[in-house]
């Protein structure tokens, strides 16, 4: 890791073409961050418990172990934001990925412009959504949410959630009892500058009922409101 000031945010870029290597770490370094780099996605999930990174950008297609397996490995351990590298007909990957707890995709080729403006967006919204890790235990009936220690007991039962199931179901029950639009989800938990599809909301939505509902097929808490987005049901 090459650090370039006390303060510098420490990313970690992993792609096993060095010539994006070198100019991406080129580019962050010369715009104040600290770098580390990785050709391969088992060096990758070495680094990012090593080197405690603040945000992971993360080729697909990795040697060794490719990086939708690296980023699965990663999130059982961390919630540092994960960018990844995705080529243009990879669609299939992209929506993998986002399921298995990537924040966010830049799609090759891209400008060095966007990817620097994505990278400052994720890191900012790191920073603001470190608010969503405090606050109150919110709990009904049998669901307890305690976002200070980042936990969920569910009918006396510890479940484990990835980072994006706990935001998106803290979100949902600060609002209990309201309608929260998709797109109001998508700005919260996965940021506004996210360019994903609702089918993500979808999909992360299915884990948490089958993880909180006695019967996920029929849902008493999480419910879909036609055309509008999901309610969290007392």
């Amino acid at each position: 890791m090459v650090a370039t000031g006390p303060q510098a945010k420490k990313i970690l870029i992993v792609d096993d073409e060095s010539a994006i290597l070198q100019t991406l770490r080129f580019n962050l370094e010369r715009n104040g961050y600290a770098v580390a780099t990785a050709g391969d996605g088992r060096t990758a999930i070495a680094l990012a418990a090593s080197e405690r990174p603040d945000l992971i950008i993360m080729d697909i297609m990795l040697p060794v172990l490719d990086g939708i397996e690296a980023c699965k490995e990663i999130r059982k351990a961390s919630g540092v934001p994960i960018i990844m590298l995705t080529a243009r007909d990879q669609e299939i990957d992209k929506v993998l990925a986002l399921e298995l707890g990537a924040d966010d995709y830049v799609t090759k080729p891209f400008s060095l412009h966007e990817f620097l403006a994505r990278v400052k967006a994720r890191l900012r919204r790191q920073a603001g959504g470190e608010a969503l890790s405090h606050g109150e235990a919110i709990a009904v009936g049998e669901i307890v949410l305690d976002p200070s220690r980042q936990s969920l007991v569910v009918r006396g039962r510890q479940v484990a959630l990835a980072p994006k199931e706990f935001s998106l179901l803290h979100v949902l029950m600060e609002n209990r009892g309201r309608v929260v639009t998709r797109q109001t989800l998508l700005d919260k938990v996965w940021g506004y500058d996210f360019e994903g599809e609702h089918q993500t909301i979808s999909v992360h939505v299915r884990w948490l009922r089958e993880k909180i509902e006695i019967d996920p097929n029929n849902p008493q808490h999480i419910i879909t409101v036609r055309s509008r987005g999901y309610m969290f049901k007392e």
